[in-house]
């Protein structure tokens, strides 16, 4: 393995449910054997993300009820545009020099599903976005 591609390949995990079949679109074959095991491969750095955007708006994530946070990680991940964009780099920089190829062909639609794929995997991962314990 020489390559920046075979290793990045060899990196991911494999997700025995990311089935591809013959008669899948481009795109829902790109989210299955791409975006899905870059996410998962990246999921302790989406964590590590997410958590640091919450203390950068003032822990306000911390006094909302359950359904609130949900409501919060949402509007995080779809309407802020500068996170948005953070979090598209952490799943981009996985790609291989083909899948980015492939990517910019419909980089809109593939957006989409790159960021429905990194938002449930944030908000299944809610629970470890409990405040920090300080120290006395």
């Amino acid at each position: 393995m020489d390559s920046r591609d075979e290793y990045l390949i060899a990196l991911r995990p494999e997700i025995p449910s990311a089935t591809i079949r013959e008669n899948m679109s481009e795109d829902e074959r790109f989210q299955n054997k791409t975006l899905r095991p870059v996410a998962k491969l990246q999921h302790d750095l989406l964590v590590a993300v997410f958590r640091n955007y919450i203390a950068k708006h003032k822990n306000v994530f911390y006094g909302l009820t359950a359904h609130k946070r949900i409501d919060y990680i949402e509007n995080a991940v779809n309407r802020d545009q500068k996170f948005r964009n953070s979090l598209k780099g952490i799943m981009i920089g996985q790609f291989t020099l083909e899948e980015y190829q492939r990517y910019i062909q419909n980089s809109s639609a593939l957006n989409k599903r790159m960021m429905n794929i990194v938002r449930e995997r944030l908000i299944s991962a809610i629970q470890l976005f409990e405040r920090p314990a300080v120290d006395l």
